[in-house]
C-alpha cells in the first residue's frame, strides 16, 4: 500500500468513531468475512490501523479502493467541511433525458480533454444523489488524492453542491458539468454551509413552508405549554398574528440547518435631504454577519416571540425565498435609495 492510501486510510480511521467503523468499513466491500471478524474495534486507533493495513496488503487493496472508502465515509457523513452551491442555466431539449451513465461518461471525458491528469470516482444513491469525487493533476504532476474535490448533484435537477475546489481548477469542473448535464452555463447561488443536507433542503424546497394568506391568522403553535386563561385570552390574536409571520418568511416545522447569513454593506453616508456626505467616490464599507447553529430557527424564534418587530424584512425572508445566505446592499442606479443585490463572494 503506497503512501497517499496510507494517509487516507489513517485520515479516515482518525475522524470516525469507534463504534461506526465496523459499519463505513463493511460497506467498503474490500475485506472479507473472516477478515472483518478478526478485526477489533475497541482497540485504540493505532493499533486498530495497523491490523486493517496488514488486511488491505493481503488483499492488495490499491489507492482506487481506498478512495472508495473515502466517498462512503463522506456519504455517512455529509454535513462536514463547507459547502458551496450551484445553479444550472438554459436546459437543452435533451437535459431531462440524460441517465447516470451517459453523465458519468460524458463528465469524465470532458475533464480528461482539458486535465492530463485527473482521477474520477462516481457513485449514485436510492435518493438519486450522484456523489463524484475528484482528485486534481496536472500536465507534470499525478492526481493528488490527499485534497480531492467533492461534489453532489441530482439529475433532472438544476443544482450542484461543492466542496473544496480551487479557483484554478473551478472553470474545468464547470464546463464539465455543463455538458455532461446538457445545459449552458452555471453560476454560483451564493449560498454555502457545513450542512450539505440543509442546502439541499433550501433549495429543493424540501421542508414545510407557510404561504401568505388574507384569510384571518390561525396557525397555533402545538403543543403549546398552558398559561393563565386570562393572559392567554389578551394576547392569543397578537401571538397567533406573529408566529404565522414567522413561519410566512422562514418556514414550519424542521428548517434547514444553516449556520450563518452575511450581509455585505457598500454605500455612501446620507443626509436628512437623502444627498451623499462625502463628495468623493469612496464606499461607506461594512459586514454584518449573523451566527448560530441554526439560523433560520434563531429568526423565525426572534419573530413568533415578539423579539424583533414585523413585518419581516426582505433581507432574512430573502435566506429561504432566494436561497442564499450571502447578500451586498449597495446603492441603485438612481442613488434614491440603497437596494439588495446579491453578489459573488468575495
Amino acid at each position: 500500500m503506497d503512501e497517499q492510501a496510507r494517509s487516507i486510510l489513517q485520515r479516515i480511521i482518525k475522524k470516525t468513531p469507534s463504534k461506526r467503523l465496523e459499519t463505513i468499513i463493511r460497506s467498503w466491500n474490500c475485506l472479507s468475512e473472516d477478515q472483518l471478524h478478526s478485526l477489533n474495534y475497541s482497540q485504540p486507533k493505532w493499533l486498530f490501523l495497523e491490523n486493517l493495513v496488514s488486511r488491505c496488503e493481503e488483499n492488495r487493496v490499491s489507492l482506487k479502493d481506498v478512495t472508495k472508502l473515502e466517498m462512503i465515509y463522506h456519504i455517512h457523513n455529509p454535513n462536514q467541511g463547507t459547502w458551496h452551491a450551484c445553479q444550472l442555466f438554459q436546459a437543452e431539449d435533451d437535459a431531462l433525458s440524460v441517465h447516470f451513465t451517459q453523465f458519468r461518461e460524458s463528465f469524465i471525458a470532458h475533464l480528461e480533454d482539458v486535465v492530463q491528469h485527473v482521477s474520477v470516482g462516481m457513485k449514485k444513491l436510492e435518493d438519486g444523489a450522484i456523489w463524484v469525487r475528484i482528485a486534481w493533476g496536472d500536465n507534470f504532476r499525478k492526481p493528488n488524492h490527499l485534497k480531492p474535490t467533492y461534489l453532489v448533484h441530482y439529475l433532472q435537477s438544476s443544482y450542484v453542491f461543492i466542496h473544496n475546489v480551487t479557483p484554478k481548477h473551478r472553470p474545468f469542473l464547470y464546463q464539465a458539468l455543463v455538458l455532461a448535464t446538457r445545459h449552458v452555463s452555471i453560476k454560483e447561488c451564493h449560498l454555502s454551509s457545513r450542512s450539505l443536507t440543509a442546502m439541499r433542503d433550501l433549495l429543493m424546497k424540501q421542508y414545510q413552508q407557510v404561504f401568505p394568506t388574507n384569510q384571518e391568522r390561525t396557525l397555533k403553535e402545538r403543543n403549546a405549554p398552558p398559561s393563565h386563561p386570562n393572559i392567554e385570552r389578551e394576547h392569543a390574536e397578537s401571538s397567533e398574528g406573529r408566529h404565522q409571520m414567522a413561519c410566512e418568511a422562514f418556514g414550519c416545522g424542521v428548517l434547514p440547518k444553516l449556520e450563518t447569513a452575511v450581509y455585505k454593506l457598500e454605500t455612501r453616508y446620507r443626509g436628512n435631504s437623502n444627498n451623499t456626505l462625502n463628495d468623493g467616490d469612496e464606499l461607506f464599507r461594512g459586514v454584518v454577519k449573523f451566527s448560530s447553529k441554526n439560523i433560520l430557527e434563531s429568526l423565525r424564534h426572534c419573530v413568533s416571540t415578539g423579539m424583533a418587530e414585523g413585518p419581516v424584512t426582505p433581507l432574512l425572508s430573502s435566506i429561504t425565498q432566494k436561497g442564499r445566505n450571502y447578500f451586498v446592499i449597495t446603492d441603485k442606479v438612481s442613488g434614491a435609495t440603497a437596494s439588495q443585490t446579491p453578489a459573488p463572494k468575495a
